[in-house]
């Protein structure tokens, strides 16, 4: 045969081949479409009728259950009469800060408008949520549970559970959502909540077979407070943390705050009868509870008497838990290799930040700062104002890498970054309560808490082997949590308190990961539906 014959078949053979691997991956990757509207509804969670924010009509909203890799196109409607804007905590958004739905990204949603989402949980397994990310609008609901399932294929290192429950907990306040932004616009804090709920109820009932093993997700979607969760009589078993799985040791209870997600095994293996499901504030004067039931299908016994105490001030407890979160790394990931197989441990950071929190007075009212930075949202989307290089907007030099003297001040802050760099992040904080920092389009891996002032020399007390990966950690009253990232997903990424009050005042910054080759391996192309708004009025991709 010529030669030219065989490379025509050998092109053809090729041409098929690719056209087969297409077909193939649009298989695997299904698309999942959903239609949500929110509203206003009225309901009393705590006793006190008050406005909340429903999508299609439930508070909390839908719970999104879908699949490592789907395509999820969802259509959100805002029927408020305000803008609205919805992100998902802890989806890294994979070359795609476009869907992230945060104030640097996004516009928000005009009323009775729509835009939809078109984003994947690409290569994650885990439990995660979504809320809404302006104002003060989380505070009124709009939030719900966000379940990303394994494939088929891919192993998970525990037998499948014979029921799956999600528990949304989180502190609550009577006081219109309103009324609570009005004052922090005023240069207050938010005061004390008045309450926890579970699911958005004061009571609730989860039914179980006696003998089985369930699933309890439990997510922390309150606005200020550190919780303990615990069930009576049963000893919770860790195997995953938003989207890592963990070495699976046992606990009588759980610290889980603010924005941070866990998943554990819970087997009924007690007597029948009807046992209390706890969460309870930490860290404060006044401990509020919220309760639940576990109910045994056989019960004929209902709970009584006290709920089961749990852990109240005690930080150095808690601290010592945190330590024991390690990272399961013989465990398969989304995809079929192991999730260590990463060694972060042996890589040197090109880059230390160290960011201190403090809680300035700014102009005679009361403000949260970075670095001495308070931060302020631009009138332009961070990300519009970077592609269409509008200037003006944000500044690359607004925010220094290192705590210094001086007063503080009010800028739109953006830490610049290199694809591809390894970095250490420290959080410093050197005021008396606790804190929970969160980092859009990423997990990290967390390798230290301490107390007093991080040096140098505390690296040496770092876990360099199996520390977890996770997308929200908390750092200590006067202590210091260090995290090790590694840049590998092109961005203008939030970095944030994940305590609201906070957040809102000025607790946060951008991360602008950038690679100055513009192309479709390292950044997807603005989306054709993107909103504009502020400076990106009338601009054209």
């Amino acid at each position: 045969m010529e030669k030219s014959a065989l490379l025509l078949m050998l092109h053809v053979f090729c041409g098929v081949l690719a056209l087969f691997s297409v077909s193939q991956v649009t298989a695997d990757d299904p698309y999942k479409y959903f239609t949500w509207t929110v509203t206003y509804g009225t309901h009393s969670p705590l006793g006190v009728p008050q406005q909340v924010i429903l999508i299609n009509g439930q508070f909390p909203g839908p719970r999104l259950d879908v699949v490592t890799n789907d395509n999820i196109i969802l259509n959100l409607i805002n029927k408020l009469n305000e803008p609205f804007l919805l992100t998902w905590n802890g989806i890294k958004q994979r070359k795609n800060s476009w869907q992230d739905g945060v104030l640097g990204t996004n516009c928000p949603i005009p009323p009775n408008s729509n835009f939809t989402y078109k984003f994947q949980p690409k290569d994650q397994i885990g439990t995660f949520t979504y809320f809404p990310s302006i104002l003060l609008h989380k505070a009124s609901g709009g939030f719900g549970g966000l379940n990303v399932y394994e494939r088929p294929l891919i192993p998970i290192p525990f037998p499948t559970p014979a029921g799956d429950f999600t528990l949304l907990a989180g502190d609550w306040f009577k006081t219109d959502r309103k009324t609570l932004q009005q004052s922090l616009d005023s240069g207050k804090s938010l005061p004390f909540p008045d309450g926890i709920l579970i699911n958005g109820q004061a009571q609730n009932t989860f039914n179980g077979d006696q003998g089985k093993t369930y699933m309890f997700r439990i997510s922390n979607v309150g606005l200020t407070t550190s919780l303990n969760f615990r069930i009576q009589g049963h000893s919770l078993k860790l195997v995953e943390v938003e989207g890592s799985h963990t070495v699976q040791d046992t606990y009588d209870s759980l610290d889980v705050h603010v924005g941070q997600s866990v998943a554990v095994l819970v087997t009924l293996n007690q007597p029948p009868k009807d046992y209390y499901i706890v969460a309870s504030t930490r860290f404060t004067k006044r401990v509020l509870s919220a309760s639940a039931v576990l109910h045994y299908t056989n019960s004929q016994t209902t709970v009584s008497g006290p709920l089961p105490a749990g852990p109240t001030y005690q930080v150095h407890w808690s601290m010592k838990q945190a330590r024991t979160f390690r990272w399961n790394l013989t465990a398969s990931a989304a995809r079929p290799n192991p999730q260590g197989s990463y060694h972060y441990g042996t890589i040197t950071p090109a880059k230390t930040i160290v960011l201190a929190n403090s809680a300035p007075l700014i102009n005679g009212k009361q403000r949260y700062a970075v670095n001495r930075v308070s931060y302020i949202n631009a009138d332009t989307p961070l990300k519009l104002a970077d592609y269409f290089n509008i200037p003006g907007i944000f500044s690359l030099d607004s925010i220094q890498s290192l705590p210094s003297d001086g007063p503080a001040y009010l800028a739109t802050s953006v830490i610049p970054a290199s694809l591809h760099d390894f970095v250490e992040v420290v959080f410093q904080n050197n005021e008396k309560t606790i804190q929970s920092w969160h980092l859009d389009g990423y997990d990290f891996w967390v390798v230290g808490y301490g107390s007093g002032q991080w040096t140098q020399a505390k690296r040496s007390t770092y876990n360099l082997v199996d520390a977890l990966t996770r997308h929200t950690a908390q750092v200590y009253p006067n202590s210091w949590t260090s995290i090790l990232i590694s840049l590998d997903n092109q961005g203008m990424w939030n970095l944030r308190s994940a305590i609201w009050d906070r957040q809102y005042l000025g607790q946060q910054l951008y991360l602008r990961v950038w690679n100055a080759a513009h192309n479709l391996a390292n950044e997807y192309d603005i989306p054709s539906n993107a909103l504009l708004c502020g400076k990106a009025v009338g601009m054209k991709p």
